[in-house]
C-alpha cells in the first residue's frame, strides 16, 4: 500500500518480529490486573530499543521513556489485558488458556478484543522511533496499561503516581483495531466512545416450593417484569436524537425448576455520549428497579451496586485536525475516514482529562477487505464477529503495519525537528 510521505526505519524488515509477538500474546492471554508475562514482553522490547523502563505501575503497567534532546514530550498508549471467553477462531495461535477470575471461578482467556494487537503495535512504533532517532528530537514515553477491560488500568497507573513519576506529555495518542478494512484508519473529533456504566442489582423476594406459588414472592417474575421494563428507558424516555444502549447481559435466579428461590441477580451496562442523558438513564434504571419490586411486595427493597465506569473519550478539536492532516501526508485518502461516535467503551480518556493535555484516540480496520466489502454489499456486515466474539481475530497484514505507521506518523506529528 503506497504512501505519499514514507516513514524513516525499515519497518519491513521488523514485521516478522512483530508478527510472532503478536501470535505468542495472542496464544498466552492474560486476564485484568494478571498480565505478568504481557508486560514482561513489553518491558523486554522496550530495554532492548534502548528505553529507560519501569514496571509495576499500577499493579502491571509498563512505562518506557526514551529522552531524545528537547522537544515536546508524546505518550503512545496500548492497554495488555484480554477477556474471559472462550477462543472459536480455529486459528493455529488460537489461546487454550484457562485463569482464575477475581472471584476465584475458573475461565477460558481470549484476547477477544485486539489488545495483542495494540501491544504490538506500539512495541513496532517504539523500536523504530527508536532506531530512527536522528530524525527526531523530544521526549517519547511508551506506556503499555492493564485492565482496560475492567475500567481499573489507567486509574491504578494514575493512582501509583504515574503523573508524578513521568513528565507531563504534551499530547496523548492512543488507537484500538476495530471491524472495518484492514488498512483503514478512523477517528473524529469530539465525542469517540460512549461512556458506560455496569450496575448489578440483587432483587430481593421468599422462596417456597414450586407447587405452592401463593407462599412466595417470586424474584423471577419480579426480575423479568423490571427487565422488560427498563427496555422502555430508551425507547420511551429519550427523544429520538438521544443516544443511549441499555444491555441487561445477566439475569441469574434459582437452582431448581420447582424450587422458587429468594432472589434473583440482574447485571446491566449503559451506554451514552451525553452526560445529561447519562443522568437520567441511571435515574430511571434506580426508579423502575425500586417500583417493580414495591409492585411485587418485596419483602425489602433491591440492592443496586455499581460495578464499573467508563468516561467518554473526548478528542481535542486542535489535536485531532494534526493527527488527520499528518495521516493525510501519510496514507491515500481513500484509507482515512471520519466515523460517527462507538458505542464501545475506553478508559484512555483518563490520562488525558486528568493530566489536563490533550489527547486523540483513532480506530484501524481489522478484517479482510474482501471479507468487508462482500458483507457490505450483502447488508451483512452486522455478521462480521466483533470484538469480544469468540471468533474476533485481526487479519495480520495489513493490520499489523497499519497501526505501527498509525502510531510513527501521530508521534511524529509533534515531535521537533532535529
Amino acid at each position: 500500500m503506497p504512501s505519499t510521505e514514507p516513514l524513516p526505519g525499515n519497518l519491513q524488515a521488523l514485521l516478522p518480529r512483530l508478527e510472532a509477538l503478536y501470535t505468542d500474546i495472542h496464544a498466552h492471554p492474560e486476564l485484568s490486573m494478571q498480565e505478568t508475562r504481557t508486560a514482561g514482553l513489553a518491558a523486554d522490547h522496550l530495554r532492548a530499543a534502548g528505553y529507560d523502563v519501569t514496571t509495576g505501575v499500577g499493579k502491571t503497567g509498563v512505562v518506557g521513556l526514551l529522552r531524545n534532546g528537547d522537544g515536546p514530550t508524546v505518550m503512545l498508549r496500548a492497554d495488555m489485558d484480554a477477556l474471559p471467553v472462550e477462543e472459536a477462531t480455529g486459528a493455529p495461535y488460537a489461546s487454550k488458556v484457562t485463569a482464575t477470575d477475581h472471584e476465584g471461578n475458573t475461565v477460558p482467556v481470549m484476547h477477544a478484543c485486539g489488545h495483542d494487537m495494540h501491544v504490538a503495535w506500539l512495541v513496532g512504533a517504539a523500536t523504530l522511533l527508536a532506531q530512527t532517532r536522528d530524525s527526531w528530537r523530544g521526549t517519547l514515553m511508551a506506556v503499555f496499561q492493564p485492565a482496560e477491560e475492567t475500567a481499573e488500568g489507567a486509574q491504578a497507573m494514575i493512582d501509583d503516581g504515574l503523573f508524578k513519576r513521568f513528565p507531563k506529555p504534551d499530547v496523548v495518542l492512543g488507537q484500538h483495531v476495530m471491524v472495518g478494512p484492514a488498512g483503514a484508519v478512523g477517528g473524529r473529533k469530539g465525542v469517540i466512545t460512549s461512556a458506560a456504566d455496569s450496575l448489578q442489582i440483587r432483587l430481593f423476594g421468599r422462596g417456597a416450593h414450586g407447587s405452592m406459588p401463593q407462599a412466595s414472592i417470586d424474584p423471577v417474575v419480579m426480575a423479568a417484569a423490571t427487565v422488560l421494563r427498563l427496555q422502555t428507558i430508551v425507547a420511551r424516555e429519550l427523544a429520538p436524537t438521544e443516544a443511549a444502549v441499555l444491555t441487561i447481559g445477566s439475569l441469574q435466579a434459582g437452582t431448581k425448576e420447582n424450587v422458587i428461590p429468594d432472589e434473583a441477580v440482574i447485571k446491566l451496562n449503559v451506554r451514552t455520549f451525553d452526560e445529561g442523558v447519562r443522568a437520567r438513564v441511571l435515574a430511571a434504571i434506580t426508579r423502575i428497579v425500586n417500583a417493580e419490586a414495591a409492585a411485587s411486595g418485596a419483602p425489602k427493597p433491591p440492592e443496586i451496586t455499581p460495578l464499573d465506569n467508563y468516561s467518554l473519550v473526548t478528542n481535542d478539536d486542535v489535536a485531532t485536525t494534526r493527527v488527520v492532516e499528518a495521516f493525510h501526508r501519510h496514507f491515500p485518502a481513500e484509507r482515512i475516514r471520519e466515523t460517527g461516535p462507538t458505542s464501545a467503551s475506553e478508559d484512555f480518556g483518563s490520562f488525558g482529562a486528568e493530566w489536563q493535555v490533550p489527547s486523540v484516540f483513532w480506530f484501524v480496520g481489522g478484517t479482510d477487505p474482501d471479507t468487508y466489502a462482500k458483507a457490505k454489499a450483502a447488508n451483512r456486515l452486522n455478521e462480521i464477529p466483533t470484538n469480544h466474539n469468540p471468533r474476533f481475530l485481526p487479519v495480520l497484514h495489513p493490520t499489523l503495519q497499519t497501526g505501527v505507521e498509525t502510531l510513527m506518523v501521530a508521534a511524529r506529528a509533534w515531535l521537533a525537528a532535529p
